[in-house]
């Protein structure tokens, strides 16, 4: 590892703890994240997290309430492989937000707006394969299969390895932003496929959330607009045209049915296909009551 967390002199247990995250394939970032996590944990109870004890825990929690901080971050507490504490996290409730989701005419919008045949190019894949910003900027060129149809995604969430799907269209805008890169000088023999400003670097989840954001407000489209939106659009427009969610779950990339079967909430189509029992009593609205006998 390469990061600043992991050059330091750290003591036992911090470097015990990076080791084991590793081993589970965690990401640079979701490591980093972690490990500040148990340091603001330990600079609340000033001394070493492996001493906590439960009231330090609760008390600890009540504090990030008090902050301000949002159940999610409460709720993922480092404990350290402690399971006598685990016992004694409070899982805070929260709402789960339906997804801001583009129409289909919003989503050629915005591909029309794109500045460049790259962002193009990358925001087709967001939407046309349904991937993550970060698996979108770790693309190499030679993760297309034009042959099976498919791009390789390598090292997804969670570190696992899966095939995402390669439409004809999303082909050919991936063809024209070679042509493009290559005439260009842009793009590198097996380099990546979306490169930063410097070929031999990919470009960033930054870089790529700022020309969204660029594009929706060229589009003129109003919603909050980001990578993850596109994603979000592929999905449900997928089960709008009845792909089993299965498929759907598959295709994401979920290790959960649960976190896909979200986009149900906001699948218009299938909302729009059910007959209210309002719809029902129609014929029988204008009548009026029958007196009684």
């Amino acid at each position: 590892m390469t990061s600043d967390y992991s050059l330091r002199a750290v003591s036992p247990l911090r470097a015990r703890m990076i080791e084991d995250m590793s081993v589970r394939g965690f990401s640079e970032k979701t490591r980093h994240d972690y490990v500040q996590k148990v340091r603001a944990f330990a600079a609340f109870i000033g001394r070493s997290p492996d001493t906590a004890t439960a009231e330090d825990l609760r008390l600890f929690q009540l504090h990030q309430t008090q902050s301000g901080m949002q159940p999610p971050s409460i709720n993922s507490t480092v404990t350290l492989d402690r399971p006598d504490l685990a016992r004694r996290l409070t899982v805070v409730p929260y709402p789960r937000r339906i997804p801001a989701v583009l129409s289909v005419e919003e989503v050629t919008l915005l591909l029309r707006a794109a500045t460049a045949p790259k962002y193009k190019a990358a925001f087709a894949t967001a939407y046309g394969a349904g991937l993550r910003v970060s698996e979108v900027v770790a693309l190499k060129v030679g993760d297309i299969d034009s042959t099976r149809m498919l791009l390789r995604v390598e090292r997804g969430k969670g570190g696992k390895d899966r095939h995402a799907m390669l439409s004809p269209q999303l082909l050919e805008l991936l063809r024209a932003w070679w042509r493009e890169g290559r005439r260009h000088s842009l793009l590198l023999s097996g380099g990546w496929l979306f490169p930063g400003r410097n070929p031999v670097e990919p470009l960033s989840a930054r870089q790529f959330c700022r020309a969204v954001h660029a594009a929706a407000q060229a589009a003129g489209i109003k919603k909050r607009v980001s990578p993850h939106t596109l994603r979000h659009s592929f999905a449900t427009h997928l089960l709008e045209q009845d792909v089993d969610i299965r498929v759907i779950q598959t295709l994401l990339g979920h290790a959960k049915l649960d976190t896909t079967a979200l986009y149900t909430r906001v699948a218009n189509t299938m909302i729009r296909a059910i007959t209210s029992p309002l719809d029902r009593l129609a014929p029988r609205i204008g009548e009026r009551p029958r007196p009684e006998a």
